[in-house]
């Protein structure tokens, strides 16, 4: 399986989740005994849970410039370290001074890791299994937990149980972590090419893609590193050149198969022929139009469009090229002197890697013609795998093609992403020259990355990737993860388990590992469905239940039911709760974030919506204990489920659907959205 590598790769960079959903877990059990053994106030509990919260939050505030400075690799070997070190201080901890110094550094851990961890899986993963391997942190994280309440129960029924080695116990897998990180793991290839490791990347892709052509992809990247250019999008019928009509010579464009296979393509804008369905974009005075009536997102319908128009197929591959030969040129335009630089800072000669960025010219350049620098026919695994009808590898992924229009007319050459062959929609970058012209470090280091956060599309990424993390922390779900013994106890669930003989501890660690387990399940589910029926789709199905759930939980806590109804009803709803969120709006915040930003500043625009993930996780977590014992149970639900309700209407507005999409064609919709949201709005005024 050409993913294999892949998704290796995605489980290993999983392992500091693991660690992580271990770690909550241990706290939300020994803070039972801390307090007891310390004789913690309330306020000195919660800051013992939310100092590892505290160390996440300060350790983000520099995790995405340091990722985009020193790579994603370094810094996942850097938490394991942190994870390693807070395990042996908590294992020691001899007073509450202690035990917050290790918390603190478990928090440097944590924050490394969950905050690199997507990022690493969006940028090593492909397009049609993106969500599914992103998803894993959530499943591995889960899992943690299950191992550690399970561990906590067996403790528990011990006479004196020791906190200490409860919390300790995390520097053996800890340790784990780093010897994979360490020889296993490659750094991210969108990382090196963005740094000009071309040949380093390279090596890294024909491991994760498991095969040796991975030119395209290689394209994909270099492209990607671009940030502001004008884009548009146009619509293409994809046809044979000997079925043209000769009224329909102005219009066509040229797409050639490769060398030597005898076929080329006509591609007719289908705004010639009046039958464009997409709604946006090519049309703009329409969409305009259309989104004055309502308060949706343009960029939400953009997508949707987009999507529509993309057949859903189970492996996401290969079914949108059933007859065609490839939609690259096999030829390569030299019209720009840049391109024959070599790529590579290390200097190495390349005589061997030729077939990799070619520089034939190419005579005769026609008005319309396709071109693909840095792609050769020679050695492409694309048309063989079409011609021999396997599934084929063919692409940037998601059935999604990158080619370059060389126009005379318009001054240089266009960067066009296509999707599919037949009616499908283009994005059309208005770039003279893109990166994959020049030296991809050049492109990198061009121009300062804060004035690229002021990009109209990556503005508006910052408004989805930070809106969805708030709106998560208000939906209460750490604070309920922390504190679920707790919760459990309060309400009255060693009733459920009376004759088994054992404390309303016990009873409640060992539901928390139940609910846990039941998580799994419910997590592999959402891996199989967040690459089919998508992320958006998702969280408007699921979003709904946690409010019945909560408010469940509310009536079970106001209404005077008698002590076996009162535990059920809070039982069921809590694990209701639980598998919901954990299918997706657990994991999808993160996976959205790590696939809406450009390259350039991935790093740091995720450590920004992360940490205001870490901000609201602090807050609801160390008010949590305050707000049980102020407005109980019922009140603390209430305020979630209109957290949750606030949630639900904003994903319908703002959020749009992204599976699929190579991450370059995403940060690029991203810019057409916000040209259009600009439009609609000047035109309101």
């Amino acid at each position: 399986m050409g993913a294999r590598g892949a998704i290796l790769v995605a489980v290993a960079a999983s392992i500091g989740n693991f660690i992580q959903g271990w770690d909550n877990a241990t706290i939300s059990g020994a803070i039972v005994y801390i307090k007891t053994e310390l004789a913690l106030q309330t306020s000195e509990e919660g800051l013992v849970v939310a100092m590892s919260l505290i160390g996440a939050t300060l350790i983000t505030t520099c995790s995405g410039a340091v990722s985009d400075w020193l790579g994603r690799r370094p810094l996942l070997i850097i938490s394991s370290v942190f994870y390693f070190l807070s395990g042996l201080v908590m294992l020691w901890s001899p007073n509450v001074y202690v035990l917050c110094i290790a918390r603190l550094l478990d928090g440097f851990g944590i924050g490394l890791a969950v905050t690199l961890a997507p990022i690493y899986i969006s940028e090593t993963a492909p397009p049609d299994i993106r969500g599914s391997l992103n998803t894993l942190p959530q499943f591995t994280g889960s899992a943690g937990m299950f191992l550690s309440y399970c561990m906590i129960f067996g403790m528990s029924l011990e006479a004196s149980p020791s906190w200490r080695l409860m919390l300790g116990i995390l520097f053996v897998p800890s340790l784990l972590y780093f010897l994979i990180a360490i020889f296993f793991l490659p750094e991210s290839p969108r990382w090196l090419v963005s740094k000009g490791k071309m040949l380093q990347a390279k090596k890294v892709l024909q491991k994760l893609r498991g095969r040796e052509d991975v030119s395209e992809e290689m394209a994909l990247l270099v492209e990607g590193l671009g940030i502001g250019s004008e884009t548009s999008i146009e619509e293409y019928l994809i046809g044979s050149a000997a079925d043209q009509e000769p009224s329909e010579k102005d219009y066509k464009v040229l797409l050639y198969g490769s060398e030597g296979a005898g076929l080329s393509w006509v591609a007719k804008p289908v705004v010639a022929s009046g039958h464009s369905s997409i709604k946006p974009a090519s049309r703009l005075g329409s969409i305009i139009g259309n989104q004055s009536m309502h308060l949706m997102d343009p960029l939400v319908t953009l997508f949707d469009s987009i999507h529509e128009k993309i057949p859903e197929t189970g492996s996401m591959r290969s079914v949108l090229f059933p007859h065609s030969g490839s939609m690259f040129s096999s030829t390569v335009e030299n019209h720009h002197h840049a391109k024959n630089e070599q790529f590579d800072e290390e200097n190495i000669e390349r005589e061997g890697d030729q077939d990799y960025y070619p520089s034939d010219a190419v005579d005769g350049v026609s008005d319309d013609d396709l071109r693909s620098p840095l792609i050769s026919a020679r050695g492409s695994s694309m048309f063989n795998n079409l011609r021999s009808g396997r599934d084929g590898e063919a692409g940037i992924g998601g059935g999604w093609q990158l080619a370059w229009k060389w126009s005379e007319k318009e001054g240089g050459l266009k960067r066009v992403y296509f999707a599919g062959l037949v009616s499908q929609p283009a994005l059309y970058s208005k770039q003279t020259v893109g990166p994959a012209m020049v030296h991809p470090s050049e492109v990198a280091s061009k121009g300062s990355i804060w004035k690229d956060l002021t990009e109209p599309g990556v503005k508006h990424a910052l408004i989805v990737g930070i809106g969805i993390q708030v709106l998560q922390q208000l939906a209460g779900i750490n604070g309920v993860l922390y504190y679920t013994p707790q919760i459990l106890q309060e309400a009255g669930v060693e009733i459920l388990l009376k004759g088994i003989g054992i404390s309303s501890k016990s009873t409640s660690f060992l539901l928390s590992a139940i609910t846990t387990l039941l998580m799994l399940p419910c997590i592999a589910l959402s891996m199989r469905l967040i690459d089919i029926s998508g992320r958006r789709q998702l969280l408007l199905a699921t979003i709904p239940v946690l409010i019945v759930s909560l408010v469940l939980l509310v009536v079970g806590n106001a209404i005077k039911f008698n002590s076996i109804v009162h535990a059920l009803i809070s039982t069921i709803s809590v694990v209701v709760y639980f598998c919901c969120f954990k299918m997706a709006y657990g994991p999808i915040p993160n996976i959205l974030c790590s696939e809406i930003f450009p390259t350039r500043v991935r790093g740091v625009c995720i450590a920004i919506c992360a940490l205001v993930f870490w901000i609201g996780n602090i807050i609801v977590t160390y008010t949590l204990p305050v707000m049980l014992s102020s407005i109980g149970l019922a009140g603390v639900f209430g305020i979630y489920a209109v957290g949750c309700f606030i949630s639900w209407i904003f994903v319908f507005l703002k959020v749009p659907e992204t599976k699929g999409m190579p991450l370059e064609v995403i940060t690029e919709f991203f810019a057409v959205g916000a040209r259009v949201r600009r439009a609609a709005s000047a035109k309101n005024l």
